[in-house]
């Protein structure tokens, strides 16, 4: 069966799919609203928790978004409420969250050899934000058994090398903690459940270089992931091949444009803070740690000094790398890193008088400029009304607030400590731009589109008006 005629079959069996009035955006965002439910039902059961401890009805939902949408922001110490039983509860949705619903239903699915339906299809398609049907089981099946496989293998460097140089004193810990730190890096989820998050681990250069791989892993998008194992597989062991291999317009931009970022926020991190925060580290430590936020900050929320030690130029610029967040279909939030290349790409092709924008000899969709504008600044606006929201009902230094939506919009995690200080309005704010982070902006958009348009059948006189 081609692709044509699985779309067309797609969209004569929708009316059959739940109710002819929901799309299967709405059907995805009801999905992680009730993850969200049975996470804070979870988060309850005495099984999961410290004894004696108590957490109000706000502050444990404001958990229950944080860990769906793997953000990381908390209003309680998660060591001082959820015992050893619930980290590892954390985990799992962590998992969930991370990877998605419809990507570890369906590798139970593809375990279980049960068949995937077409319907289903269309929510894999819809919650990996991709733009066809064809391969999407395979996208699946390699990125999760990829993911898995770094997870797994991270975990037991961790666990061994936390043993053998003495961070933890026991095997059991040193396995515990090994783990959490690998799924954590890999999820990009950002949680610190120790209460001093990843400090103790600063100046040691193999864990700050491994962590920060695997944190680029989860954050590069799983399209990614895909095509560099297509690549490896055409290469190793060689083979003849019908066709070359050739990777796709989205892997290009994606990888170069988080390249980019990585570099570019290193360079100018180091540069800010060398003769500050840095000052007095040697010129190695202060290059690790620089590229350690420059990679932290866009995807996973850890941190290794305390924030508020930073100049307010370089929180800015990490709100700025928080904004930006992750590339489309990982684990991140954010505008994703195809959004802004595609913003810069319209603005040179303004600036050199072109009509079409292109990279790689391939032209940019001018429906893809289209979004990538409309993501930009509904984004944008979103975010500074919420600001200006939150300097209205909080009474806390500008800076912090603007460090926190952008941290919870990015679903980064990383903040100056205010979080447990916000009102009840303010945790609400926080929750939501968590959570439409984690759906990505587009998809909220989505959520209030009729499932079906209906074209008017002509088009209005074009006229100029002046701009500028």
């Amino acid at each position: 069966m081609n692709l044509e005629r699985e779309t067309r079959l797609a969209v004569r069996k929708g009316k059959s799919f739940i109710s002819s009035n929901v799309s299967s955006v709405q059907i995805i965002v009801l999905y992680y609203v009730l993850m969200v439910l049975i996470a804070l039902v979870l988060f309850y059961l005495p099984f999961f928790r410290v004894p004696g401890s108590h957490v109000s009805f706000i502050d444990m939902f404001f958990m229950a978004i944080s860990t769906i949408s793997v953000t990381g922001l908390t209003t309680f110490p998660i060591d001082e409420v959820f015992n050893q039983y619930g980290i590892v509860l954390l985990e799992i949705l962590f998992q969930v969250g991370g990877l998605g619903i419809m990507m570890i239903s369906t590798s139970f699915f593809i375990v279980s050899k049960r068949k995937i339906s077409l319907k289903q299809r269309q929510l894999i398609m819809t919650d990996m934000n991709q733009p066809r049907l064809s391969g999407i089981v395979r996208l699946i099946r390699t990125s999760f058994t990829i993911l898995f496989l770094c997870q797994l293998f991270g975990g037991i460097l961790f666990s061994v090398y936390f043993k053998f140089q003495g961070y933890y004193p026991n095997w059991k810990h040193a396995i515990f903690y090994g783990f959490y730190q690998s799924v954590s890096a890999i999820t990009n989820s950002g949680f610190d459940v120790t209460g001093n998050s990843i400090q103790p681990f600063s100046h040691d250069y193999f864990f700050l270089l491994v962590i920060m791989s695997m944190i680029f892993i989860g954050g590069i998008g799983f399209p990614v992931i895909m095509d560099f194992h297509e690549w490896v597989i055409y290469h190793f062991p060689k083979r003849k091949h019908k066709l070359p291999f050739r990777f796709t317009l989205f892997t290009k931009v994606a990888f170069l444009t988080s390249v980019l970022l990585f570099v570019g926020g290193a360079l100018i991190i180091f540069f800010l803070e060398k003769e500050h925060m840095f000052k007095g580290m040697a010129t190695s430590t202060q290059w690790i740690n620089s590229m350690f936020y420059s990679m932290s900050t866009r995807n996973a929320g850890l941190q290794i000094h305390d924030l508020n030690n930073f100049q307010v130029t370089t929180l800015i610029f990490f709100a700025f790398l928080m904004f930006v967040g992750c590339s489309p279909s990982s684990v991140g939030g954010g505008i994703r890193t195809t959004t802004i290349a595609i913003l810069g790409l319209y603005i040179l092709s303004f600036l050199k008088g072109e009509h079409s924008i292109s990279i790689f000899g391939r032209n940019i969709d001018d429906d893809d400029v289209r979004k990538s504008v409309v993501v930009f600044i509904l984004s944008l606006v979103m975010c500074f009304t919420c600001v200006i929201f939150l300097t209205s009902t909080e009474n806390l230094p500008l800076i912090a607030i603007i460090l926190e939506v952008a941290s919870a919009f990015g679903t980064t995690g990383l903040s100056l400590g205010i979080t447990a200080q916000l009102s009840v309005i303010g945790k609400l704010i926080i929750a939501a731009l968590m959570f439409i982070g984690r759906i990505g902006m587009l998809y909220m958009l989505l959520l209030f589109v009729p499932k079906e348009t209906r074209d008017m059948g002509y088009n209005y006189p074009t006229e100029k008006i002046i701009i500028g």
